[in-house]
């Protein structure tokens, strides 16, 4: 390809990839709809594709070297019922009744055995990204989604094996495919038993050269040297690479190895998809569109019922069988893979290739809608979800059905766990959601107020008592699921404070605009204490570090300017009604400061102040003396208990006005 060629596939690239990241489809999804327009069968920008799949077909290797990085025998165990149980029997399952209905329709029994294999697969990518932004991997169905797609990405490796051996005529079939299985064997034998001793040895020699580049280079030098040396064994590179990522995740270094292989990954993987697209023919596709829609249909369709079915008979709940079934339904980037491989050796005819492929695209553009609404549906058509999702919340509600005033805890991580110690302490009532069901198990037979429930879901946070809490604290810091709580809480209880971690400043301001109260940005906590330390380390007087560490955060945080003075010296014997506290006073349409500016209330007269006022319509108010207050406001104020009880007198009926 020429320079300008590739210019012009980068800018397309980069501006499908930026479209697709806004609307919330995966990027794989650009880089095949550059590849369908640049390529041959559409604007013919790329007319010549065998060039560009050979350098796609470096992205293969660095995707499956990145598989093998991850790839754990501990977890592997761990997850063995569900890994050789369900993920088993959905590949064999779907494998068979894939190759046993494309030979029905007359489609060669080789081809139909890659068809099989390519359509088992499902989309790693896509699956974990979503179950981690939902916070499902702790739930019966994301477990049972991720041990699918662990034994997924396991069977792609002798499907690499089994493919191209496919296409020796039958009679020498089976010794082909039996040489190649032992030579597999013995290459991985081989390099199992001394390759972990000398891959160890090998990256610590170059370590100990504290040189960045030469790292970099030393971990291309392996993934594609494993690649070779399969290659000239006559099998397939993406298996030596495997391998090769399989020994580096056994050693110390295998972090630094994927960050340093994930960009290679990435460009190199987005043009075997750019390649991959390239082989879409939408003409052809629009001619027989019906036939696409009905591959789709059936593709979505068989792969939910296999799974479902598997997962039912395993044991599973009938409405977590189902949400397996709908998460899995869709294609995958292996999938991709193993066509592209199969259409490669010409196992597969090219007229089937066209709607198969896009019958593919299709459900992976899909596949987050099918997870979004997979709720819905299972509570539409599972009559016993409804029963099990009342005995939750019954079993949320009868803890806190005698509560008042409490704390509601969204998360019982660590963090929520360590806050729940501080809570005991002060005698601070709280209820606490989480979503692994272990966790909660433990904690709940050990006696701690916690319950199994998703904290974005209005019906689990009225059962916790969000009409009687005093506070909502956040204790995770995923910012989207964060927003999605806010505005629950917000539909539900206006004026209720809401306490959120985040991990930058940038999701903070995020976070304040949603109408949060306070905001606990992780990079600025972590930045404060080394701060801290380090000066109290270097010789800086205490006295000094403390009166810094208090100017830092009353920079930041609004509700504690002013709360930290005094705290280390007269805070000490001040007695419990001349503390300093904060109380949040709600204005009701009868209340006499309604329609007041808050010069006119003149709070300061009664030693009562104001830290800030939320407002519905308007999360970030800024306070002004000419600022008049509106009904459904909550004034925060500031002072001991008398000056607060006096201030909210002054607010509700006017009292104490000179």
């Amino acid at each position: 390809m020429s320079l300008h060629l590739i210019l012009l596939l980068l800018g397309a690239a980069v501006m499908a990839v930026a479209i697709c990241r806004s609307i919330g489809l995966p990027p794989i999804l650009g880089y095949l709809l550059v590849g369908a327009l640049a390529g041959p069968h559409a604007f013919g920008v790329l007319p010549d594709i065998e060039s560009a799949h050979r350098l796609a077909e470096f992205g293969v290797v660095f995707l499956m070297f990145t598989i093998g990085l991850e790839f754990s025998l501990p977890r592997l165990f761990a997850m063995q019922r569900i890994v050789f149980g369900l993920g088993l029997a959905q590949v064999l399952l779907t494998f068979v009744a894939v190759g046993a209905g494309a030979m029905f329709w007359g489609v060669p029994w080789q081809a139909s055995v890659a068809l099989g294999g390519a359509i088992a697969m499902s989309s790693t990518a896509i699956l974990s990204k979503l179950l981690a932004e939902r916070r499902e991997l702790d739930a019966a169905h994301g477990r049972e989604v991720m041990g699918v797609l662990l034994f997924q990405d396991l069977a792609v490796v002798p499907l690499l094996v089994l493919i191209p051996a496919l296409t020796q005529p039958v009679e020498v079939l089976a010794g082909a495919l039996g040489w190649a299985l032992v030579k597999a064997a013995i290459l991985l034998a081989l390099v199992l038993f001394f390759g972990q001793r000398l891959m160890h040895a090998w990256f610590g020699l170059v370590a100990r050269r504290k040189s960045s580049e030469l790292f970099m280079l030393n971990v291309l030098l392996v993934t594609l040297g494993f690649a070779t040396v399969t290659e000239l064994a006559g099998l397939s590179p993406a298996l030596g690479a495997f391998v090769a990522g399989m020994l580096i995740s056994e050693t110390e270094y295998r972090y630094q190895v994927e960050e340093d292989i994930k960009p290679f990954r990435d460009v190199l993987l987005g043009l075997f998809f750019i390649s991959t697209g390239m082989l879409l023919d939408v003409a052809a596709i629009g001619r027989d569109l019906a036939g696409v829609l009905a591959l789709l249909v059936l593709l979505l369709l068989g792969k939910l019922a296999i799974v479902g079915a598997v997962s039912r008979l395993m044991g599973s709940s009938a409405g977590t069988a189902l949400r397996s079934g709908l998460w899995l339904c869709a294609a995958g980037e292996f999938g991709f893979v193993l066509l592209v491989l199969a259409s490669n050796n010409r196992l597969v005819d090219p007229v089937l290739v066209q709607p198969l492929l896009a019958a593919m695209v299709l459900s992976m553009i899909i596949a987050p809608l099918i997870v979004m609404y997979a709720d819905r549906i299972v509570l539409r058509l599972v009559a016993s979800e409804w029963m099990m999702r009342s005995m939750q919340i019954t079993q949320i509600a009868a803890r806190t059905v005698a509560s008042e005033k409490h704390a509601i805890l969204c998360g019982y991580g660590k963090t929520g766990q360590h806050l729940a110690r501080f809570l005991e302490a002060e005698q601070i009532g709280f209820m606490a959601l989480d979503l692994d069901p272990d966790r909660v198990r433990e904690a709940a037979n050990a006696g701690e107020p916690v319950a199994w429930g998703d904290c974005t879901r209005r019906e689990n946070l009225q059962a916790a008592g969000i009409d009687r809490a005093r506070v909502l604290i956040v204790t995770f810091a995923d910012i989207e699921t964060t927003l999605r709580l806010v505005q629950r809480v917000r539909e539900l209880r206006p004026d209720l404070p809401i306490v959120a971690r985040s991990r930058e400043e940038d999701d903070a301001e995020k976070l304040f605009e949603a109408g949060v109260a306070e905001v606990v940005p992780e990079a600025l906590e972590s930045s404060v204490m080394l701060a801290t330390h380090a000066l109290a380390l270097v010789g800086v007087p205490m006295h000094r570090v403390i009166r810094r560490l208090r100017e830092l955060r009353e920079q930041h945080y609004a509700l504690l300017r002013g709360f930290f003075h005094g705290a280390s010296d007269a805070g000490a014997h001040l007695s419990d009604a001349e503390q300093p506290r904060l109380h949040a006073v709600t204005l009701d349409a009868g209340a006499w400061a309604v329609g007041r500016s808050l010069d006119a209330v003149a709070l300061a007269k009664v030693g009562a102040g104001v830290t800030a006022v939320r407002r519905r319509a308007q999360p970030k108010v800024v306070l002004t003396g000419e600022m008049r207050l509106q009904v459904g406001d909550v004034v925060v104020l500031q002072g001991g208990a008398m000056a607060v009880a006096a201030g909210e007198e002054r607010l509700l009926s006017g009292k104490n006005i000179d």
